[in-house]
């Protein structure tokens, strides 16, 4: 009852918003790719894989993306019996995962009615489906659920935000979140808060962050491209992942930068794609010298002390980060929940985040009782960078013990994938039960010695 409820009141927003969604759909085109994807066509790449068996991983944008990359690759080497497809939400994510593991292999996740995540499963047939950090839709659950396909969550997390909107619908949860296998979450709090809102304590267990896994190349062309070009001598600020209303804080403080440092560059990189006309007109009319680097690498000339580069590309910012004096991470100065500071962590570059990053809290908590990553604010951004310039060693130690937390949390990628192979022999095995939730705590229990045994 309490499904066939959510199924209707989806259906109502969607059909309340119709408006809305066919302008969208009509002038915009990150609007209509994957459309019918998302309305039940299963594209023709999935139904040529015949009738064998996949595992289905589901990682929302770019993200999860590049956190469940290696995972999806290993999967593939080590289970080559099965074919290994990746869904994602955002077209900035289906692009990336495209270029991460093949556009073969790629497609965009369904709208959780019943009718059409049956078209999926029966195209698919996965003998397992994996959700990157906490994707939960109760039609895909529920369905799962019937056809006996074990689902696992790998990189769990339940952020500050979104943990209220889960205790209100507690009730729908409870009678769906039993039948998850396992939930492999990011720390102690993520644990507590899952088996809160309605996952068995016993399949919940700690499994690390996936991202602290994610090492970017050094060598990235336009990384090279900029190191080259870059005069000598120039501190390099890398301001990442920002969001609506940071770019001239940014700027400001810039300039105010310059007073002090003036052997200074600027990279911005706004985190979603439809902004970067935006930003590039906010630069046109702010008086800095400037570049956009989807034209500068046409014809790429030395950039001089003052100049702000416009990075308007995606999937090449975790690179860049590795040029900078310090890096800057975004969505952290207005309340968006901040992004990921690994990114920059694992080239050890001084790292300065605003005061909102509940969306990394665990990340970043954990950096700052390293003393490994400074908090700022729109008051105190230009003295932190100011200070950071100045006092090299200081800078130095912030980089290095970022990076020394960064390597001591790697291994939550080998962890998944122990998990995931061995639920795939529990299933195939011949005692095992389709779903074999009755074998799944000991395979929490493992996976929790294993850890009580590193500490």
């Amino acid at each position: 009852m309490l499904l066939a409820i959510y199924s209707f009141a989806l259906f109502l927003v969607l059909t309340i918003g119709l408006p809305y969604w066919l302008l969208r759909i009509a002038t915009s085109g990150k609007y209509r790719e994957g459309l019918w994807e998302r309305l039940g066509r299963v594209p023709g790449h999935l139904l040529a894989s015949g009738s064998g068996r996949s595992i289905w991983v589901h990682a929302v944008s770019v993200g999860e993306v590049l956190a469940a990359s290696r995972l999806v690759n290993e999967l593939g080497q080590r289970a080559p019996e099965l074919r290994v497809v990746l869904s994602t939400t955002t077209r900035t994510g289906q692009r990336l995962a495209q270029q991460r593991v093949g556009a073969n292999r790629t497609f965009y996740f369904p709208l959780d009615f019943a009718w059409i995540v049956r078209r999926y499963l029966a195209a698919l047939r996965p003998a397992l489906l994996v959700l990157i950090e906490t994707e939960f839709w109760p039609n895909v659950l529920a369905e799962c659920g019937k056809q006996g396909i074990p689902v696992a969550v790998v990189n769990g997390r339940v952020s500050d935000r979104s943990f209220p909107r889960y205790l209100r619908l507690r009730r729908l949860w409870s009678r769906i979140l039993p039948g998850i296998a396992l939930v492999l979450a990011q720390s102690e709090e993520d644990m507590r808060r899952l088996r809160k809102i309605g996952v068995p304590e016993d399949r919940v267990v700690f499994g690390g962050n996936l991202k602290f896994d994610v090492r970017a190349a050094k060598s990235a062309s336009v990384t090279t491209l900029l190191r080259a070009k870059i005069v000598k001598g120039t501190r390099v600020l890398v301001c990442g992942s920002t969001v609506e209303g940071e770019e001239e804080i940014l700027l400001s403080a810039f300039r105010e930068l310059r007073k002090a440092c003036p052997q200074s560059i600027l990279i911005l990189a706004p985190r979603h794609p439809e902004r970067f006309d935006r930003v590039a007109e906010l630069l046109r009319t702010s008086g800095e010298r400037w570049v956009r680097r989807s034209k500068w690498v046409q014809k790429p000339n030395p950039l001089k002390p003052g100049t702000v580069v416009l990075l308007d590309s995606i999937g090449e910012l975790a690179s860049v980060y590795s040029l900078a004096s310090i890096a800057f991470v975004g969505g952290s100065l207005r309340p968006s929940g901040g992004h990921n500071p690994l990114e920059p962590a694992q080239f050890g570059v001084p790292i300065v985040m605003g005061p909102h990053y509940e969306n990394f809290r665990a990340i970043v908590d954990r950096l700052l009782q390293g003393e490994a990553l400074k908090l700022a604010d729109q008051e105190t951004i230009v003295p932190i960078w100011t200070m950071l310039l100045r006092e090299e060693e200081t800078a130095n130690l912030l980089g290095v013990r970022a990076l020394e937390i960064f390597d001591s949390q790697s291994g939550a990628t080998e962890r998944a994938l122990t998990a995931l192979l061995q639920l795939l022999r529990q299933r195939s095995s011949p005692q095992g039960s389709s779903m074999n939730t009755e074998r799944t705590p000991g395979l929490a229990g493992h996976l929790a010695g294993e850890r009580g045994s590193q500490q």
